[in-house]
């Protein structure tokens, strides 16, 4: 890789701090949120915890409802693991089903199952309204359910193919004002709401 477009701020620290990115590190590009998906019937009571997320992740356990996990090691993966962890708990079991599959996939898994997930908003708004399930947690105050996006050059010492160059064209245009202006309007006329706020400095 070039250049890297994530969303999992501690694992990219780590790789910043280990020498892997160029001399600028990463910037912010943009953010929305995670929410935690169920069935309209919610048999753990999830809606109950309607904007806190590890008492709706509690719930889910306690009761051994079905949670669809991406077990995949991508971003909303590492979120809900980290979900978990502050909630002190260790799924595991038949309800606890790990999926290794995109968010699409497992939105569609929960779906059939008539189970719960982690989703990030956007895939969510592009997915969810082909399915019977519904947000049942969201906009948790603690900014548990916060997802950031960072943008990393990699280190060009790294490897002699990297395109240092055209991966800076590109962080620097992803940053740059008129690109920031098109990620804020994209998704508000076909959702009625941004599946992106931008936030680059």
């Amino acid at each position: 890789a070039d250049v890297l477009l994530v969303h999992s701020p501690a694992a990219e620290k780590e790789y910043v701090d280990g020498g892997h990115a160029d001399e600028d590190g990463r910037l912010d590009v943009m953010y929305n949120d995670f929410v935690v998906i169920g069935p309209e019937a919610d048999p753990a009571g999830v809606a109950d915890y309607s904007d806190d997320a590890i008492g709706a992740f509690t719930a889910i356990m306690n009761n051994e409802a079905v949670f669809v996990s991406r077990a995949d090691d991508s971003g909303t993966h590492k979120k809900a693991l980290s979900i978990w962890e502050k909630a002190e708990l260790t799924p595991s079991g038949d309800w606890y089903v790990e999926a290794a599959a995109g968010m699409g996939d497992v939105i569609t898994m929960t779906d059939e199952k008539a189970g719960y997930t982690l989703s990030d908003r956007a895939t969510w708004l592009n997915v969810g309204g082909n399915t019977a399930l519904k947000i049942l947690c969201e906009k948790d105050p603690s900014g548990l359910l916060n997802n950031q996006y960072g943008v990393i050059c990699v280190n060009p010492e790294k490897n002699e193919n990297i395109n240092h160059e055209g991966a800076k064209d590109f962080q620097n245009w992803i940053v740059s004002e008129s690109t920031q202006k098109i990620i804020g309007e994209y998704g508000v006329e076909e959702y009625g709401e941004a599946l992106f706020i931008p936030n680059a400095k």
